[in-house]
């Protein structure tokens, strides 16, 4: 009797205690099984039928796969489009976000402006940067070609012309730099000062400081940007539709709006289904590849590098 009189307490609080646990978690699953886990699920299943939206899925097997890789000639187009925005973009992005960085963590008088200037951009709605570039960019009177006519050279129809139309993309991919340029002057000014006078008394000179001491610690912060620009790259959306809509001669398709196109305007569900999966895929390889790669390359403080 007293045995369970003891024991009936201590089991009454565990079960309270994972009651709790479950009522505050509960917001998050469901969350998780109806906007994630259940949309996933559906799309694989999609994808293995044929679905215009209108009738019920007619099961087809492995068919939307082989006709994408097989029959499907502006899937490759797509394809390539996609890959050369991506691996155009994020190396620029990370370039170019590591070397404001760098010019922002100078000890100069109204730095706290610069950086600003250098943030607000992120603020701006990508509808309204999309629609701002389409003037910056246009063949006569967008700013760019006007001030290429100021040293002589005639600027091409950026967004009009195959050849440059994913350049202009780029370009308009670096204006929204400042998140990452955040994260990386939060990273150099966490740098221990100690480390960089020890090494201007060892001799060293602002390169050697840069490339041997700031580059390294800075290199966990790349490698999240890095992952976090292929995976919006690879999605990249609403430029391509309010600039180009894929022009000039699917130029600019990319896949999320092609994936849109054959879903929505196609009624190819399931052939859009995918192609979904197709990206997933895609990303996930190329992210596999960034952190398998990253041991050699990576800096942890906490790490001993022999």
């Amino acid at each position: 009797m007293s045995t369970n009189t003891v024991s009936r307490p201590r089991w009454t609080q565990r079960r309270r205690e994972a009651l709790w646990f479950y009522l505050m978690v509960s917001p998050w699953l469901v969350g998780f099984v109806v906007f994630l886990a259940g949309p996933l699920l559906a799309s694989a299943y999609l994808s293995l039928t044929d679905y215009d939206l209108l009738t019920p899925p007619h099961w087809v097997g492995l068919a939307n796969y082989v006709r994408m890789f097989t029959q499907d000639p502006l899937f490759w187009k797509v394809l390539r489009n996609t890959a050369y925005y991506t691996f155009l973009a994020v190396p620029l992005s990370t370039l170019a976000s590591v070397a404001l960085a760098a010019l922002l963590n100078k000890p100069v008088p109204g730095m706290r402006i610069y950086r600003t200037i250098v943030y607000l951009p992120a603020l701006v709605p990508l509808v309204a940067s999309a629609m701002l570039f389409g003037w910056v960019l246009a063949p006569d009177a967008g700013l760019v070609n006007r001030a290429l006519a100021l040293v002589g050279v005639h600027g091409p129809a950026w967004l009009l012309e195959e050849a440059w139309v994913i350049p202009a993309l780029v370009l308009m991919s670096l204006w929204g730099v400042g998140t990452g340029v955040v994260l990386l002057l939060a990273t150099m000014q966490g740098i221990p000062s100690e480390l960089l006078e020890a090494a201007t008394i060892d001799g060293a000179g602002p390169r050697q400081r840069f490339f041997r001491i700031v580059l390294p610690m800075l290199s966990p912060v790349i490698l999240f940007n890095v992952v976090m620009g292929l995976i919006g790259a690879f999605q990249v959306f609403s430029q391509v539709y309010i600039l180009t809509g894929g022009g000039p001669n699917n130029a600019s398709e990319t896949l999320v709006p092609y994936i849109f196109e054959e879903g929505f305007k196609n009624y190819r569900m399931g052939y859009a289904s995918a192609l979904s999966w197709l990206l997933f895929a895609v990303i996930m390889v190329c992210t596999a590849v960034v952190f398998r790669s990253s041991s050699r390359w990576v800096f942890y403080e906490s790490e001993v590098h022999r």
